[in-house]
């Protein structure tokens, strides 16, 4: 590039900072390719900064598309960036210092956002085992499906790029069989299992609070057999991935689990899986289970008395990027 005191800036030199745009241009350490559309884990789904065409005058309207849209970035990932001033109309414009590390760093800082959206809780389908489960000492599964759906592989993409979280939580309180005790206790130490998209190969952090991938918060107890700390979305496969399983402690109910898997199912549909698995082992007594009060939809916390396993997102804040190009993603459960 040309862009140096003293020398004519050019509009490749503009284009450079810009970067790609669907009608082209100069890819460098640029700003569409975190603010527009991007690939993989690159892109916000912002309104794109257009490129002049080669020869064209760059005006100080387009400069300080640049500059304003960099400052934005830098707000919304908690990077700090070298102060500077938009360009004015009738202003020589000079070299802006330090423009290219400052793309850099908010380009290593990606994934990071300072703030998050309001949490989404409605869903369509059960989340709750309603009836009694289990006979006598014969074992059983509860399966729980969390189908999530967006409106395209990009509006995915945005989510997880500016900083969204997939939630899943845990819960059973109904009494009055023989085994609710022990089935209590495992759901209850389970805490939330959070999903991101681990941006960039390493950890967000999203409104203060560090994610590796997938990185459980809250809960105590139980024996944590897998937890995926660095499997986030851009980890998954069209197979299963086991992200979290906890056992129970309490002998003989050992062979006892939770276990969560998700799969990227297609390239705008993410699918959780979860199962509830007891091996049946406890004679005398019977492995049954009582049903309860079901979770309705919407809500997000655990609402009812019977076994649910309640999937939610937290979207991306929209402070800073105020286009929510990741829409609505819809929620479909069920259990078998």
């Amino acid at each position: 590039m040309t862009y140096s005191t003293g020398s004519v800036i050019l509009a490749a030199d503009y284009n450079g900072f810009v970067g790609p745009t669907a009608s082209g241009g100069t890819a460098g350490a640029n700003l569409n390719d975190i603010w527009n559309v991007g690939s993989t884990d690159k892109g916000w789904g912002q309104t794109v900064v257009t490129n002049p065409a080669a020869g064209n005058t760059v005006t100080a309207t387009q400069w300080a598309t640049l500059v304003n849209n960099l400052s934005t970035a830098a707000s919304q990932t908690g990077t700090t960036i070298t102060s500077r001033s938009a360009p004015t109309a009738g202003q020589t414009i000079s070299i802006l210092a330090a423009l290219n590390t400052d793309l850099t760093n908010v380009t290593t800082n990606r994934g990071n956002a300072v703030a998050s959206g309001t949490e989404y809780g409605t869903f369509t389908g059960a989340v709750s085992q309603t009836a009694n489960t289990g006979s006598g000492q014969t074992g059983w599964t509860i399966t729980f499906t969390h189908t999530i759906t967006f409106a395209s592989a990009n509006a995915l993409r945005y989510f997880f790029n500016a900083g969204g979280i997939v939630k899943v939580k845990y819960g059973k309180t109904s009494t009055g069989q023989d085994h609710d005790e022990e089935w209590n206790s495992l759901a209850g130490w389970c805490g939330v299992i959070n999903l991101t998209g681990r941006v960039n190969g390493a950890a967000q952090t999203i409104a203060a609070t560090s994610y590796t991938g997938t990185t459980r918060i809250g809960g105590t107890g139980g024996t944590q057999t897998t937890l995926a700390t660095t499997t986030g979305y851009y980890n998954l496969s069209g197979s299963p991935t086991t992200l979290f399983q906890l056992n129970n402690t309490i002998s003989p109910y050992t062979p006892e689990y939770i276990r969560t898997t998700a799969t990227q199912t297609s390239s705008s549909v993410l699918t959780l899986v979860t199962t509830w698995v007891d091996d049946g082992a406890i004679a005398p007594a019977t492995t049954t289970i009582s049903g309860g009060t079901a979770t309705t939809s919407p809500s997000t916390t655990i609402t009812g008395t019977a076994p649910t396993t309640l999937v939610t997102y937290v979207p991306p804040s929209s402070t800073y990027l105020t286009n929510a190009a990741w829409g609505t993603p819809t929620i479909a459960a069920s259990v078998a």
